[in-house]
């Protein structure tokens, strides 16, 4: 940048003082800073912005080298899956003696299902509804504000 010493920034508010006078040459200063500030404020932006493309850039390049090197293991997993598998199906075949391809599951019918021997609403309904009542068993449950508003006394008139 431009360098300015001592005496060339003397020169200059001695001439300024003369040109411009004592009167207006405070305000001009103001002035003359407040443009300097936003000038710094903008080189300071500027300088910002070009700082944050660049480490753009060089993310776009990391990612791209990082997609690569996936794309590039995924490609050996899977060739490496289908020689081993190509290898199992050769060996099934040499040790069945069968030239068919491995047997599928989808042919084979499906287990069914059986319930266990227990009978749980048989035992909940062993117990008779006249018992349940005498002891305080809970036929429907309700929460506690609606049993409060059903067991509350009915009000004075």
């Amino acid at each position: 940048m431009i360098d300015f010493g001592f005496d060339k920034l003397a020169l200059i508010g001695a001439v300024a003082l003369i040109v411009i006078g004592p009167e207006k040459l405070p305000r001009v200063a103001r002035t003359v800073g407040h443009l300097l500030g936003k000038a710094q404020r903008y080189v300071a932006d500027v300088k910002a912005e070009v700082n944050r493309s660049i480490e753009l850039e060089e993310l776009k390049k990391m990612k791209s080298q990082f997609e690569d090197a996936a794309h590039n293991v995924e490609q050996t997993i899977s060739k490496e899956i289908r020689e081993t598998s190509g290898d199992f199906e050769k060996a099934w075949t040499e040790a069945t003696g069968s030239e068919g391809a491995l047997p599928s599951p989808l042919h084979e019918p499906a287990p069914v299902y059986r319930h266990p021997k227990k009978n749980w609403r048989l035992k909940r309904s062993a117990v008779p509804q006249w018992y349940k009542q005498r002891h305080g068993v809970r036929a429907r449950a309700q929460s506690g504000a609606a049993r409060v508003a059903r067991f509350r006394p009915p009000r004075a008139l």
